[in-house]
């Protein structure tokens, strides 16, 4: 009895350790830090995580979390008080307490240090202008103000700030990692920063004085699921008190500038903070990593077109023959064209999670346009004189699909599912923004990173992809198409 008894506590102690959480992240470099550290942190007690970073800003993680498609991410009190629960001026207790039971998430200590919003120029420009404040901007209406673009709609953001501060200035949006890059080259005059940012230091930027106290404190901390393993929240409380603003910033530059990956910045402060070793933070081949995301990529744009394919193809054959309603139900295919690729995605999330599922299903809409419209018009486009031999033999309408007005259709046809096939790979890159992988992961990390080299890692695949597919379909129309229907001599 006591054996089995043994040998049924130790089941159960292996499936605790074995246990998936699933770890979130922001597309900015401090988020991949703090991620990757709690990720590290947790397999070192043996817990098994997965990783899902780059999500799309502050509602993508939230919404990821409050569907259960991630179990952990890094946030910051200031954006949950302000963004997530509408009360700036809540203190850390009725934070907690709001977000238990609203939402039945929990947050943990912070972990020590306070990454603020910031406004900052140059030296030279604040000293040139004699700009030390954000009230000072309001003299200055010329000024060139970027910001990045969820600043732009928080709360907390630009346009509350702006009237805070009756500033009369127009923010355009940038990409938060390209900011400082149009700052420096003085193509605009002031952007936001989060105080903690490497590039700060790097650059010797001033950050302006918030005169009216409109940021509230944004202290860094883990945002879990209530539910989460009573064990995995212990293990996440070791980060309390444990890193402080220069410790932070000094992890930023590293990746920043001294070219280190988050994974080996995470797994350094680990062993010298918490003297933890783990067996992450050792270098991946660039080429199988290439060729991983390649694979993604594939699976994701490929996935969708056949089921666009398998359903387009035969709803514009019912729509040849049912011309009444043809009409309305390609205006609303048209819709969903018109529909941004990262709102799509993002309303993705509450139905399917994040992850492959919501990006096929998204790839799936964008891709029904122009395989439908092209079907329809193809079959419309077949000779009525041609049509009425059909009839006059005797063929039954569908003998008439098959042989007569299918075949004169094709190049058509093939026309519309090549159109998806190259609008599929380029939008499957935004598919990265909601944990879905493929080269996006490239692209969104090095715009993150500002670091050129990774987006190109992602860019020049995903552009040879789409010079392939271009290539096969011309294969594929010799193959399926007659020689005369090509318009060849």
């Amino acid at each position: 009895m006591k054996k089995f008894f043994l040998i049924g506590f130790l089941l159960v102690a292996h499936a605790m350790a074995g246990q998936t959480i699933h770890v979130g992240a922001k597309h900015f470099n401090e988020g991949y830090i703090l991620s990757e550290i709690i990720a590290q942190l947790l397999e070192s007690e043996g817990f098994v995580v997965e990783r899902h970073y780059n999500l799309g800003g502050t509602l993508v993680c939230f919404e990821a979390l409050r569907n259960r498609a991630i179990d952990v991410y890094p946030e910051y009190s200031g954006t949950l008080t302000a963004e997530i629960l509408k009360e700036p001026n809540m203190d850390y207790n009725s934070m907690n307490a709001a977000l238990q039971e609203r939402y039945g998430l929990e947050v943990g200590a912070p972990y020590g240090f306070n990454n603020t919003y910031a406004l900052v120029c140059t030296r030279v420009f604040s000293e040139r202008n004699k700009i030390l404040s954000i009230a000072d901007l309001k003299n200055h209406p010329e000024l060139k103000i970027g910001m990045s673009y969820e600043f732009l709609k928080r709360e907390d953001g630009w346009e509350n700030l702006a009237q805070k501060y009756a500033l009369p200035q127009n923010a355009v949006g940038l990409e938060h990692g390209l900011a400082y890059q149009a700052l420096t080259e003085n193509k605009i005059d002031i952007t936001d920063a989060y105080s903690t940012d490497g590039e700060i230091s790097q650059y010797g930027l001033v950050i302006l004085k918030d005169d009216r106290h409109f940021f509230p404190s944004y202290q860094a901390t883990s945002l879990y699921q209530k539910n989460l393993d009573d064990r995995a929240k212990k293990i996440l409380s070791r980060l309390d008190g444990q890193i402080d603003e220069q410790a932070m910033q000094g992890m930023n530059a590293e990746v920043l500038y001294q070219k280190k990956t988050f994974v080996e910045v995470a797994a350094a402060f680990l062993s010298t903070k918490l003297k933890i070793t783990t067996s992450s933070g050792q270098p991946t081949s660039v080429v199988s990593d290439v060729i991983s995301k390649t694979g993604t990529h594939l699976l994701l744009t490929f996935s969708a077109l056949l089921a666009a394919i398998l359903f387009a193809v035969p709803l514009g054959i019912w729509l040849y023959w049912k011309p009444r309603v043809a009409n309305g139900i390609l205006y609303f295919t048209g819709l969903l064209q018109t529909i941004p690729s990262i709102a799509l995605l993002a309303i993705m999330i509450p139905v399917f999670g994040i992850g492959t599922l919501p990006a096929i299903v998204a790839l799936f809409l964008y891709a029904l346009l122009p395989i439908l419209r092209n079907t329809l018009a193809g079959l419309r486009s077949v000779d009525p004189l041609v049509k009425k031999v059909a009839d006059g033999i005797g063929m039954t309408r569908f003998q008439k699909l098959k042989w007569v007005e299918l075949p004169l259709a094709m190049p058509m046809l093939l026309t519309g599912i090549r159109t998806a096939a190259v609008i599929n790979v380029g939008t499957a890159t935004l598919a990265a923004f909601i944990g879905a992988g493929g080269l996006g992961e490239f692209i969104v990390t090095g715009l993150a990173l500002n670091n050129t080299s990774l987006i190109l890692r992602g860019a020049i695949p995903a552009a040879l992809l789409a010079i392939l597919i271009e290539v096969a379909f011309t294969f594929l129309e010799k193959a399926w198409v007659p020689k005369h229907l090509r318009g060849s001599k």
